[in-house]
């Protein structure tokens, strides 16, 4: 399956990130049956990271790279496209599909991505 995009609402231009560009984005991640495992929503403080160079899972990569600045999108992750066959315990259990509610808020911003942000898709 790989990564699955589904835009759910269209952003307000066609500008996609690009390999090596800052993004920061809002989403809320969770398990095939619902339950949550992380939300930057809930912490008030979007996710900021360099797309394409493996900072995040191979779907975020791949997934949020067919997004549009401003579109909001359900991305469903294969698990070889997540955590694989390990999981991340405890709270992605092995083998797991994961579901992100993504909003792609920013494309680019370099000084944003030098500060970390802890988040069970790193």
């Amino acid at each position: 399956m790989g990564v699955q995009v589904e835009v759910v609402e269209a952003g307000g231009g066609t500008r996609k990130p690009k390999h090596g560009e800052v993004v920061h984005c809002h989403y809320t991640g969770r398990l095939e049956d619902g339950t949550v495992f992380d939300s930057s929503v809930s912490r008030g403080k979007p996710l900021t990271f360099l797309i394409g160079i493996g900072a995040v899972i191979k779907g975020w990569d791949e997934g949020i790279a067919q997004m549009s600045l401003g579109s909001k999108a359900k991305l469903t992750c294969s698990p070889d496209y997540g955590y694989g066959d390990e999981g991340a315990p405890p709270a992605i259990p092995p083998g797991a599909v994961l579901i992100f509610d993504v909003e792609l808020l920013q494309i680019g911003d370099e000084k944003a991505a030098k500060s970390k942000s802890s988040c069970a898709i790193q």
